[in-house]
This record gives C-alpha cells, sequence and structure tokens, in this order.
C-alpha cells in the first residue's frame, strides 16, 4: 500500500515538474491533465461521465469526485452510478432517496499499471502541446530576424540554440562563404521556414535570403522602417554582391543617399554582418529598359529588346571578354536579372548586327 501511495505522489510531482519546465499556458495545462485523468478513469470504471476531476497544477494538486445517485436498499442496478441508502447514510445521516452522494476517489485505486499509462500519456500530449507551440511561434516569425547562440558546427549544417533553449538549423547552403561559427558565438539570421514531418517541428535560418538583407535595411535605415523609402527590389550573390533598388514617397528625400549615409555610414554595419558584400543601391523606375540599365550597371548596356509577357529580355552589351573584369560584370549580371525581376538574356554588341 505505501508503494502505492508513492506511487501517486510521484504522479503529482510529475505534474509539478511540466509546469515548471515546458511552456504551456495554466488554461491548456488544467485541459489536459484533466483529460488525462478522464481517460484513466474511463478505463478504470467504464465511463467518466459522472465523476468530477479538479486540477490545480500550481499547488501540483488533483482532486477526483465521483456523483453516484442514492436508491433504496436492494434495487441498485449500476453501483458505478448508484449507491443504496443504508451506505450513503454511512457517508452522511442525512441522506435520502433520489438524492446524490459526491465522495472523493483515491489515486491509490487506479492501480501501478493505470498511473503508469496515465503518466506516459500526459507525458506524450504535453510534448506533442509544447510541439504545437513551438511550430506556431516560429511559423509566425518566417522573415524575421533572430539571434542565437551557435552549439555545434557539423559539415552540412549548423545548430543554434534560442534562449528557450530551442534547436535551430542553419544548413550550409544559407550561410555566407565567409561565415566561421564556433562555440557560444552569436549569430543572426531570418527565419526561413518551418517543417513538421511527423509532429516534430525543425526551423531552417538562412543568412543567404534576400530577406535577411531586407530585415537588416529596415533596422538600420529609419526611413524604410518608418515607410517613407520602400525596397522595391533585392538580390544577392551572398557574400560577393548584392543589388537594392529603392524608391522614395517623399521628393524631399534621396532615396539612394539615405540608404547609403554620409561615406557609407548607415550601410557599413550591413557590410559587416554580410562579410563584406559589396552593396549597390539604386534608384527605382517604372521605365523597364532604364531598371535593367541600372540594375546591370556598371555593365555597359548598348540596347534592351523587351518581351513583357512572358518578362523576358534579350540585353545587348559592348564586348569585353577580359579576365577579371568578365567575371565582375558576370557577377553584375547575375544580380542585375534578379533585381529587375525578368529573365535577361544577354548578348554582345557584335552579336546584335549578325541579328
Amino acid at each position: 500500500m505505501p508503494k502505492k501511495k508513492a506511487n501517486s505522489i510521484n504522479l503529482i510531482d510529475t505534474f509539478a515538474e511540466f509546469k515548471e519546465t515546458k511552456n504551456i499556458d495554466r488554461a491548456t495545462l488544467v485541459s489536459v491533465l484533466e483529460e488525462s485523468f478522464r481517460s484513466a478513469l474511463a478505463r478504470t470504471y467504464g465511463s467518466d461521465e459522472n465523476f468530477d476531476v479538479i486540477v490545480n497544477p500550481d499547488k501540483g494538486d488533483c482532486e477526483i469526485y465521483r456523483r453516484r445517485e442514492v436508491v433504496e436498499d436492494g434495487e441498485v442496478e449500476d453501483p458505478e452510478t448508484q449507491i443504496c441508502l443504508s451506505d450513503a447514510q454511512k457517508i452522511d445521516a442525512d441522506f435520502e432517496v433520489g438524492e446524490e452522494v459526491s465522495e472523493p476517489v483515491d489515486f491509490q485505486k487506479f492501480g501501478r499499471r493505470i498511473i503508469l499509462t496515465l503518466r506516459q500519456t500526459l507525458a506524450g500530449k504535453i510534448l506533442e502541446l509544447e510541439h504545437d507551440a513551438l511550430y506556431n511561434k516560429y511559423k509566425e516569425m518566417e522573415g524575421e530576424i533572430v539571434a542565437a547562440e551557435v552549439y555545434q558546427t557539423w559539415r552540412n549544417e549548423t545548430l543554434l540554440l534560442d534562449d528557450e533553449g530551442n534547436e535551430l538549423l542553419m544548413p550550409k547552403s544559407q550561410q555566407i562563404p565567409r561565415d566561421y561559427f564556433r562555440k557560444g558565438d552569436t549569430v543572426r539570421a531570418v527565419v526561413d521556414h518551418v517543417d513538421n514531418a511527423n509532429g516534430t517541428p525543425k526551423i531552417y535560418l538562412s543568412r543567404t535570403s534576400p530577406v535577411f538583407l531586407q530585415r537588416l535595411l529596415e533596422a538600420e535605415i529609419p526611413e524604410i522602417a518608418d515607410g517613407l523609402i520602400s525596397l522595391r527590389g533585392i538580390a544577392r550573390i551572398p557574400g560577393e554582391k548584392a543589388k537594392i533598388a529603392v524608391e522614395s514617397y517623399d521628393d524631399r528625400i534621396d532615396p539612394v543617399g539615405a540608404c547609403v549615409g554620409v561615406k557609407g555610414s548607415r550601410i557599413h554595419g550591413i557590410v559587416r554582418e554580410l562579410h563584406n558584400e559589396n552593396i549597390d543601391v539604386i534608384n527605382y523606375t517604372s521605365n523597364i529598359t532604364l531598371y535593367i540599365q541600372r540594375a546591370l550597371s556598371p555593365a555597359v548596356v548598348n540596347s534592351v529588346s523587351l518581351d513583357e509577357e512572358k518578362k523576358h529580355a534579350i540585353v545587348y552589351l559592348d564586348p569585353d571578354q577580359s579576365g577579371q573584369r568578365h567575371r565582375q560584370r558576370r557577377h553584375e549580371h547575375q544580380v542585375g536579372e534578379h533585381a529587375d525581376g525578368l529573365r535577361n538574356r544577354r548578348l554582345p554588341r557584335d552579336r546584335q548586327r549578325q541579328r
């Protein structure tokens, strides 16, 4: 008997432990505990309809009462829902036929097996709730910047922990080429996406996404945060080059100057965060040809042939096949193609003459 009592005490202690270690609100915890107890009652007594379960998770307290109707002696048809008058009057001499008796149920009557099953059921439901809460939290944070601490680095990904100890993953493909992390480093990244396969959420971060650059700009440049300057296009080759198209709704504000700042003061912090990624800021225009020329700058555009329905452009450039300069322009082309939102096909000027 004392052993069974110890089991019930351990069960209550388990509830208190869940309350202290899991980020689950009181109302949800009460609901889960009550549902778990009612499941155990149904297995033990066949039904839980005539039971009252009172849970106080703050104290690790739980009380169960069984309600039964008082009937005449010898007329008890269902002992789980009825009690004879003589037995009822042993509880309280004032009970009469037709009244309802409410009596406490001892945990020990559940039995060791039921108690262990109850603990497993409760643990499973709490874990499920915790996973749901984690998934919902980070699903709402997709596209937002988070700061996390590096816990372990592998060849293909890095494991980070947030302030609550939740695991976040950053694949190698989502890291800037010059990124080098050591355990304990604090890293900023954007929440790229959240998977919930098999009910186990996995949160993936990115430092290569254009959204990461967008959020950094919003944090560093007040005019963008206040909506005075709009980001109309962002394209990146992470760690190498980025193009940003900006537009101002106030004629008094120079959007490019406001983003760059005096001697690049406003954008220096972002450049350092991105390991000296070269950031070009250009003025947005609704003139597609001019926009393509700005996006591909400093490459010299000779002419542009547009197919706006197919989102396709053929861009003719002055021929330039010299080594490093050619590679620089190739980067400009790759970034510019994303910035202007069109699929660009670039041909040298002598090809234009052949056509």
